[in-house]
């Protein structure tokens, strides 16, 4: 019996896919393995149905757990941190280690403001950052911030995440605003990092994690 030849989904003489900024090889690779797919019958989605099933967590639980731990490695750090190096910098065009640590303070009021919370009446988000190089009083102000950020998403109901925000996007809402915050975050977490191991510091969490697994090899031994 002569083998039936497999029906392609598409023409293939029209169907031309290009990855922009790579080689002519590269290309010509991702082409055969698209006629191979399309030549012996498989599927190929062009457009996909939106998913609107529910989401599997909670994103207000989620973003304050994960703020939370932020903060904690924020302050932990600041406190590893020399008060000496507390004005380093990389370079004179770049935030010291200070200023690093005051800009996370400061978009904390900054962006959440985004989505209508109101910072508190004494902060001037043109001086804040050069306020002061202090540790203590930086300390306290991360402390503070993450007082006043915990309050605003704790104070929001599912409703308010959902909540558009056409000035920042069609489709834009506040849950973004809380999403830009957890990865803004994130961000200077490891710039602060960068900046603290430059100067020979060691992250706390990761010192812990170095005692943590020297206990486990002496306890298997």
């Amino acid at each position: 019996m002569a083998p039936i030849p497999c029906q392609p989904l598409f023409d293939v003489n029209v169907f031309e896919i290009k990855l922009i900024g790579e080689s002519p090889m590269t290309n010509l690779r991702v082409s055969i393995v698209l006629c191979s797919i399309l030549l012996c019958g498989g599927t190929f989605s062009v457009a996909q149905t939106p998913d609107s099933t529910t989401p599997s967590y909670d994103m207000k639980a989620q973003a304050l757990l994960d703020l939370e731990r932020v903060q904690k490695k924020f302050v932990d750090l600041a406190n590893a941190v020399p008060q000496d190096k507390f004005g380093w910098r990389p370079s004179e065009d770049t935030r010291s280690f200070a200023e690093v640590l005051l800009h996370v303070a400061a978009e904390r009021y900054q962006i959440l403001a985004l989505m209508g919370a109101t910072p508190p009446s004494d902060f001037n988000g043109k001086t804040f950052e050069k306020s002061t190089s202090d540790k203590a009083k930086i300390i306290e102000e991360l402390n503070k911030t993450w007082e006043f950020t915990q309050r605003t998403i704790t104070g929001m109901s599912n409703a308010d995440f959902a909540k558009l925000l056409p000035k920042l996007g069609p489709q834009a809402n506040a849950g973004d605003v809380v999403y830009i915050l957890v990865s803004d975050a994130h961000e200077h977490l490891g710039q602060a990092v960068t900046y603290a191991r430059t100067n020979g510091v060691v992250p706390p969490w990761t010192v812990e994690a170095r005692k943590r697994a020297a206990e486990k090899k002496t306890q298997q031994k």
